[in-house]
């Protein structure tokens, strides 16, 4: 069973629904314990990084989640999820994260004032690295986008996707051990979906990079 964490973050019935549409069980819930005994963990998110680690940090949500990669659990991040697995992020005058991969997040910044600032549509992923949750989807394949801020790894191992947006190319994927994440939604994409969600319930540990423990 996926467990979608419930850290009050927005699109965690999206996700959801994502999944009811292709019949895989899952339950939304912010109880550490039924978080801890499913077998595949999704970390979505909407919204700012100030307001989700202040309501991780006043739970114990941050620190299952470590405990759910520590024990190999599959983990996919989607969106702020990403964001905020690194160790700070710009938003919010600055906001230390979980630091559970090492890296920031940074905001978008261009020269050209008429750049739409959030980037918000379908744009090409471009895979640097092999990956059984991405097995079989082509590069360059068009995933939704909305955002304003991205990930930028320190280790340019653990970068499993980048895109381009007007000009800027930066990190939309994350791979590291068991955890993948995603700047983009996945579960918006109806062609690839159900195999993303498959080959995520197939996967096992998958090594590239050490989780920061630091």
């Amino acid at each position: 069973m996926i467990a979608v964490i419930d850290y009050k973050a927005g699109n965690l019935r999206s996700v959801q629904r994502a999944l009811e549409k292709i019949d895989v069980e899952c339950i939304v819930t912010h109880d550490p314990e039924t978080i801890l005994k499913a077998s595949h963990i999704i970390f979505p998110g909407v919204g700012a990084a100030g307001a989700a680690m202040k309501g991780l940090n006043a739970s114990p949500l941050g620190d299952t989640l470590k405990k759910c990669i520590s024990m190999g659990k599959p983990v996919l991040g989607i969106c702020l999820g990403t964001q905020i697995i690194l160790n700070s992020s710009e938003e919010d005058g600055g906001v230390d994260c979980l630091g559970i991969v090492e890296g920031k997040t940074v905001k978008f910044e261009f020269e050209d004032e008429n750049v739409t600032i959030p980037q918000m549509g379908w744009n090409q992923v471009e895979t640097k690295l092999e990956h059984p949750v991405f097995n079989g989807i082509p590069c360059g394949t068009n995933f939704y986008f909305v955002h304003s801020y991205y990930p930028q790894p320190t280790e340019e191992k653990s970068i499993l996707a980048q895109t381009d947006y007007a000009g800027k190319r930066f990190t939309s994927a994350i791979s590291c051990d068991n955890l993948i994440a995603t700047q983009f939604h996945p579960e918006k994409k109806r062609s690839s979906w159900p195999a993303v969600t498959q080959k995520l319930l197939t996967m096992g540990r998958y090594p590239q990079c050490l989780i920061n423990d630091s």
